[in-house]
């Protein structure tokens, strides 16, 4: 099988191209390498998934022309779409380009989708649940109030892709992702800016006064779930899907179902480097949400999906592969 995925050189498609290579596919790749935090980072993974069973074309897919151009000589049995403007806090600062990636650029995956007759899986977002307060969070719950851009876009993502699975029959999945972490992971999320300042000897800020759970999920769990949609894409037999679809498009979380107290996830990174981190508590970000909590009863039912690592041991494999990264 031969996957295109987008976002090729970000933190999940790595690991996601890594997984499909490792088990005898074939991928081919595109992302634009934007800045919006280091390319060198960004660089540094696609060297490490190297050249055999990898095609990758610098390429942004928020360009239709561009795009649908450098498509037309590539053939591929399914698309993972990874690819997004990412970054809750960003989206204040940057609306216009979430609107393009996020927004324009699913459109271009979807019609891509739809001239080809392949199936695609898609990333959502834990974001979508916005400001509700069920826990846990479930594939059936509403989710129509959004406290950020970054959310709305991954909602509107869905009702775009659900009328594109009514319409034309495309088999999709949307995935809403809880926190991932992991070796390879994105400097702009807790794992990593909390590592580097403990061993910096700078202080952490804690937000919500330190008041916060996050369902933070291990990458090889991330993977393993991306996989089995790969395999097992929904099938158009009229039956209702999770999220509540009769179309052949499905949505699932993807987490730990576990979820854990900011505090006790800085405890677990003071022991893995052996410093005392600096707290500073201040209030809560606009945009952001106190708790995430995954119900992830569809896509265990459905796929077979069992996370397996616990907090406890993800954590400090992040951080010996922090260390090793930046020789620290």
């Amino acid at each position: 099988m031969n996957v295109l995925i987008t976002g090729a050189a970000g933190f999940i498609s790595h690991a996601v191209t890594r997984a499909l290579i490792a088990r005898g596919d074939t991928v081919t790749g595109v992302d634009n390498l934007n800045p919006y935090y280091d390319v060198q980072l960004k660089r540094d993974r696609l060297a490490d998934i190297g050249t055999a069973g990898f095609d990758f074309r610098q390429i942004d897919f928020a360009d239709d022309a561009g795009f649908d151009a450098a498509m037309a000589g590539i053939s591929f049995d399914s698309i993972v779409h990874l690819g997004a403007q990412a970054g809750v806090r960003h989206s204040l600062d940057n609306p216009r380009a979430y609107v393009r990636s996020n927004l324009a650029g699913h459109l271009n995956l979807l019609e891509l989708a739809r001239a080809r007759g392949v199936p695609m899986i898609y990333a959502s977002s834990s974001s979508v649940y916005g400001g509700n307060t069920k826990m846990p969070f479930s594939v059936d719950d509403r989710v129509d109030h959004p406290v950020s851009l970054y959310a709305a876009t991954k909602k509107s993502d869905e009702l775009m892709s659900e009328a594109y699975a009514h319409l034309y029959r495309i088999p999709l999945t949307g995935l809403r992702f809880f926190t991932v972490y992991g070796a390879w992971g994105r400097p702009d999320m807790a794992p990593w800016l909390f590592t580097k300042a403990i061993l910096a000897g700078e202080p952490i800020k804690m937000f919500n006064h330190g008041n916060m759970r996050r369902d933070f999920t291990y990458i090889d769990d991330i993977v393993a779930g991306v996989l089995a949609c790969i395999d097992r894409p929904p099938a158009d037999d009229a039956a209702a899907k999770p999220g509540g679809s009769m179309a052949p498009h499905a949505l699932y979380n993807i987490g730990n179902s576990r979820p854990e107290a900011l505090t006790y996830f800085i405890d677990i990174l003071e022991d893995a480097t052996g410093k005392t981190a600096i707290r500073e508590f201040l209030p809560m970000q606009p945009g952001d949400v106190p708790a995430t909590f995954a119900d992830i009863e569809a896509i265990t039912r459905d796929l077979g999906y069992a996370p397996k690592t616990a907090l406890e041991a993800g954590l400090p494999k992040f951080v010996d592969w922090f260390r090793s990264y930046h020789g620290v």
